[in-house]
């Protein structure tokens, strides 16, 4: 056989990676493809062909091989609900070469390069196995493999061939290729599963993350149709699991979900469901390190050794978590992604790291200032699987990232842990915002998962919470907590901690535990010194740094700050935990799994599951836009056998739901006689209030309620809509003279279908429309009279109540004067244009605006041609926002904040573009604002 230079046979597939340098250095990939070049498959990845001309790069072949690896780093970023395209890095790493890093433009690219690996390695093997080119079949030891279900119709001498045959390698086996899927996790797969005769039949698959409560497998087949129940299956198909478990090639290993059968989908999952009941059975505990540290670094950089903070234990941990919060305070890093910051404080913990230790890191993710990094000591880095990381930012209009949280969560042998770093709003009076930032993290944290459902912080076994929490204490005297501090009272000043304060009533983090404080306030010192703040505020010392947990087999060894670190005005936290970590007994396991199948198959021949419900139809009055209303109604199951239930697509739907209503949980598994309570939410968004202001969509669905191998219960909702300002067009608005919820609905719907050519219904005495929306006018009138001056104006989010109060004021009346907060009133204005269902600058001039952005006179031509309303509403705001300029000094504000903030919601993409806007796009949008800003007064 021929071989390379690299000594790889010509039956061994080659990734081959070419790219052409960019003025920075890198390489960046252009092309895809596949090539057949005598008899050796190589994947290609192709510079654009004019740079190959002209600078042509050497090529460079990674085999793929066992040692080949594959892992895709998705950036992440949460500052403006804005369509962000974000790059996708994928890292290559081949036995006999280098690590390569290339960068591919989105999930598309990300997608075909994966299928081209996955094709080369087939294609590689279908040709090693020809008698010319056979190779010696590696047989993989029963011990690790998992059987794979067959998809239904195999034949029974063909299952029973597979049955003796394929074996596939449990997602926590260490080997093998390594395919990241679209949600940032790794599933390995092991190239040496071939086809092998075994004369025993395989053992049970060792568990994944045990399913949860609720757990089930989605099938692609499932429609809304007429009430019927399915024939139990025959004896041929319910012999065993091992029997239904079989058919999946190892390279389709991971789609099965997608490929199997409802009933063989629904049967794996009762079969987890089921596994995990019993799990006390065939798990034993083994207790590991944790090492849980924080600290607001205040945007410095770092200026000396870690070790104090990281290495003040004698024996290493078993795994780091780390969380940072103010790692940048520039404008850059508020709005975008980039921070130099980033990577100095990453080298500072590498090196600070314990040194009787190795460590590999399994996952960073930063969110403006906000950064987590996890390492777990290289000897357990195997057994970690299931990686996926999430952010969420409760700034201004629950979306900048200023304020918010990040999370990293993984599988450690058999127990699932969620690490969450947060920084929530500060000010001593503002412990309800900090509430409601803590209730919004656990709300719209949600990780994704292959196969599972959306997991949520809580559904996990062990949730540690971390970060500069900013909860002080309500004593004023700054002076007395400092005497206090001094005599070492620590225990009486706890007693004023708003956290402890909102634990004890039960308004945020009420199922958490915290270990007893012993050490001094960590927040305010001046910077570089151990002195308590002496500027001109004096801020009062507070324990604002906490680590907190949930969860059982947790035991909290040290809960400490360290004083020896004064890069900051906060001192860092540290907390060391020993957890116990679930360790699945394989023979043990093994007995449970093969008693879980027979009464399996025995109750699935004699019995069909049944369900009851308490209620089936539902009306919810006066649904107002941003308001949730939750209804409740108990599932019962009466059957005899467990059952698994669905909320299914009603034929030709893609969701099973309309996307104002939602039900939760959406799936599950009941026990017989078992009860669980399912909620509906209606919340109508941003993205649905426009179709139920125009009457182009209701409140009226029907959910369908699959039962597997069971019938389908029908629910109806049903209800009334209050219209809202909010979602409604500019043109319609100009004119309403009256709050639109005194339009009757027939002459609201007629406005809307001809925003330009109709009379408004008021009296027939006047016609002219206003200049710009009445709403508009009294939102920003408040502001410029009464919150110019307004410190951290447009930084600081409203709360949720006074923002409710807002839209019905505005929906409802023509105020005098706009309740609630300066905060709040700045925050509906930003809500109000992020509804606008088409933007103040239209769609149709969006590529307009990209390429005038660097001339002046041609932005002023582009806004001369918006419609009269749009136009009026442009001009009006940039006034606005030109005044409050000149108060910059008093409410925090400038040009590159508002322009940033405000070309996101004025300027919007397209929305068959608004997936490929660019960062180069986002930026040209800020130019024209910025223009504006910066310019003289509009005529």
């Amino acid at each position: 056989m021929m071989e390379s230079s690299l000594g790889i046979s010509d039956s061994q597939c080659l990734a081959t990676v070419r790219g052409h340098e960019l003025r920075n250095g890198q390489k960046e990939p252009r092309l895809l493809s596949l090539l057949e070049c005598s008899g050796q498959f190589k994947l290609d990845i192709l510079a654009n062909p004019e740079a190959i001309v002209l600078s042509p790069v050497p090529q460079l072949s990674i085999p793929i091989n066992n040692h080949f690896q594959i892992v895709r780093e998705a950036e992440e970023a949460l500052l403006i609900d804005i369509s962000i395209n974000t790059t996708v890095r994928v890292r290559l790493q081949g036995e006999q070469t280098p690590e390569l890093l290339l960068e591919l433009q989105d999930d598309v690219h990300t997608q075909s390069f994966l299928q081209h690996v996955t094709k080369a390695k087939q294609q590689a093997e279908k040709k090693s196995s020809q008698p010319r080119k056979m190779e010696p079949v590696v047989p993989v030891p029963v011990k690790d493999c998992i059987p794979v279900p067959p998809q239904r119709g195999t034949s029974k001498s063909t299952s029973n061939k597979i049955n003796n045959s394929t074996l596939v390698k449990p997602p926590n086996t260490d080997s093998g290729l390594s395919m990241t899927t679209d949600f940032g996790f790794e599933e390995k797969k092991n190239q040496q599963n071939r086809i092998v005769a075994q004369r025993e039949p395989p053992p049970p698959p060792l568990p994944p993350l045990p399913p949860r409560k609720g757990t089930y497998t989605p099938s692609n087949n499932l429609t809304a149709g007429p009430t019927t129940k399915e024939r139990p299956p025959s004896a041929q198909n319910s012999k065993s699991v091992r029997n239904e478990l079989q058919s999946v090639t190892p390279s389709n290993y991971t789609m099965r979900q997608a490929m199997m059968s409802s009933h063989t989908g629904s049967r794996e999952g009762l079969l987890k469901y089921r596994l995990n009941k019993k799990e006390k059975e065939y798990v034993d505990i083994k207790n590991f390190r944790f090492f849980i540290g924080t600290w607001n670094v205040n945007g410095q950089s770092p200026d000396s050794s870690l070790k104090p903070w990281l290495c003040c234990d004698p024996d290493p941990p078993d795994v780091y978590a780390l969380g940072f919060q103010e790692l940048d305070l520039s404008t850059e890093a508020f709005f975008y992604m980039d921070s130099s910051k980033e990577q100095l404080w990453v080298d500072a913990v590498e090196r600070s790291l314990h040194h009787k230790a190795r460590y590999k890191q399994i996952r960073i993710i930063r969110l403006v200032g906000m950064m987590l990094v996890v390492y777990v000591n290289e000897e357990h880095q195997h057994h970690i699987r299931e990686v996926a990381s999430e952010s969420v930012g409760t700034g201004l209009m629950n979306k900048m990232g200023n304020k918010g949280g990040v999370a990293v969560r993984f599988v450690f042998h058999n127990t699932s842990f969620c690490f969450v770093n947060s920084h929530l709003a500060a000010h001593v009076d503002d412990y309800e915002r900090r509430n409601q930032d803590y209730k919004d993290i656990c709300a719209r944290m949600s990780f994704h998962l292959l196969e599972y459902p959306p997991l949520s912080i809580v559904k996990h076994d062990v949730v540690i919470w971390l970060g500069d929490l900013n909860y002080r204490l309500c004593f004023p005297d700054a002076g007395e907590v400092k005497k206090l501090i001094a005599s070492k009272e620590l225990r009486k000043l706890q007693e004023y901690d708003q956290l402890n304060i909102q634990r004890n009533t039960k308004r945020a983090f009420t199922d958490f535990m915290e270990g007893e404080i012993n050490f001094w306030p960590t927040y305010k010192y001046d910077a570089k010194s151990d002195r308590w703040d002496s500027s001109g505020k004096c801020r009062v010392p507070a324990w604002c740094d906490r680590i907190l947990w949930r969860g059982s087999s947790v035991k909290q060894l040290h809960y400490r700050s360290h004083m020896e670190l004064k890069t900051s005005d906060h001192k860092p936290v540290s907390s060391l935990f020993s957890i116990g970590v679930k360790m699945v007994i394989e023979q043990r396991y093994k007995k449970v799994f093969e008693e879980i199948v027979r009464d399996m198959d025995r109750l699935e021949n004699d019995f069909l599951p049944s369900l009851s419900l308490t209620q089936r139809e539902f009306t919810f009055e006066n649904v107002k836009f941003r308001q949730l209303q939750r209804r409740s109604f108990l599932i019962t199951n009466d059957g005899q056998v467990a059952c698994t239930f669905a909320f299914i697509p009603k034929l030709n739907d893609s969701q099973y739901c309309k996307p104002w209503l939602r039900a939760e949980p959406s799936e599950g598994v009941l026990d017989p006689n078992e009860a669980m309570e399912i909620f509906l939410e209606v919340y109508v968004s941003k993205d649905s209030v426009m179709l139920l202001n125009s009457g182009v969509d209701k409140i009226e669905d029907i959910l369908v309620l699959h039962l597997d191998r069971g019938k389908d219960y029908f629910i109806t909702i049903a209800g009334n809509y209050l219209p809202s300002c909010f979602g409604t067009s500019l043109e319609t608005l100009c004119r309403m003279k009256k709050p639109i919820r005194e339009i009757p609905i027939t002459k609201l719907i007629d406005l809307e279908k001809c925003r330009i050519n109709f009379l408004l219904y008021n009296d027939g005495t006047e016609d002219k429309p206003l200049r710009i929306p009445k709403e508009v006018w009294l939102l920003v009138n408040h502001l410029y009279t009464k919150a110019c001056q307004q410190e951290d104006l447009f930084q600081t989010p409203g709360l949720q109540d006074d923002l409710q109060n807002i839209i019905d004021c505005l929906d409802t009346s023509i105020p005098e004067s706009i309740p609630g907060s300066n905060h709040s009133v700045a925050e509906a204005l930003l809500i109000f244009l992020e509804a606008l269902p088409e933007p103040v600058l239209c769609y149709e001039l969006y590529q307009r605006c990209l390429e005038c952005s660097h001339d002046s006179r041609l932005c002023k031509q582009l806004i001369s041609q918006l419609p009269r309303a749009h136009r009026n509403v442009f001009r009006y705001l940039m006034a606005f926002l030109r005044e409050l300029l000149k108060h910059s000094i008093d409410n925090n504000l400038n040009a590159n904040l508002l322009a940033s903030l405000f070309a996101s919601l004025l300027i919007r993409p397209p929305p068959n573009l608004a997936g490929k806007q660019t960062q180069h796009d986002r930026q040209k949008t800020n130019d024209f604002i910025l223009g504006f800003l910066m310019g003289g007064d509009e005529d």
